[in-house]
């Protein structure tokens, strides 16, 4: 079985929006649906029923989704690991050699990854050109624009804190 590794943080993240999806948007579509329903009985060519129906429809497969990846999920424990080789959870720092430009990624499972927020997924081209390098190493990656170079300049290792919503 492929186990999807994830760090605490990102577990937690997908639970809460599991929760969420259950507990608060299908009783509220359920609601939606049985009011549409209500209003006008000839379903097919109630719009309102329609798109009620079509975003049940994209509620109950995201938590389909998420009830999959939290199946196969493998929690990694970020405050357990150091060292400097970089492996999934790590947080590095790199120098793009071709700008001098600074970026620092951490290293995470597929459902967590937001480069916005600096979080790559361990599966993109970067973090899989970086895994198994070490500090000081100049690592080429092939990207859709072509191939980059980058300096490794720091590999750290930050306690995974789960950031828990408040429970519905």
């Amino acid at each position: 079985m492929i186990r999807l590794p994830m760090t605490a943080a990102g577990h937690a993240a997908l639970e809460d929006e599991l929760r969420g999806r259950i507990r608060i948007e299908r009783p509220r579509l359920v609601q939606r649906i049985q009011q549409a329903i209500a209003d006008d009985a000839n379903l097919v060519e109630n719009s309102e029923y329609q798109a009620a129906q079509a975003e049940q429809n994209v509620n109950e497969a995201r938590i389909a989704e998420l009830e999959d990846k939290l199946a196969l999920a493998e929690i990694v424990d970020v405050s357990k690991l150091s060292g400097n080789t970089i492996k999934f959870g790590a947080t590095v720092t790199l120098i793009d050699d071709d700008t001098g430009e600074k970026r620092t990624w951490q290293i995470v499972g597929e459902p967590e990854a937001d480069a916005s927020k600096g979080r790559i997924s361990v599966t993109s081209p970067i973090a899989r050109a970086l895994i198994g390098k070490t500090k000081g190493t100049t690592v080429l990656v092939d990207a859709p624009g072509g191939t980059k170079a980058f300096k490794v300049r720091h590999v750290e290792w930050f306690e995974d804190k789960p950031k828990r919503r408040k429970q519905v």
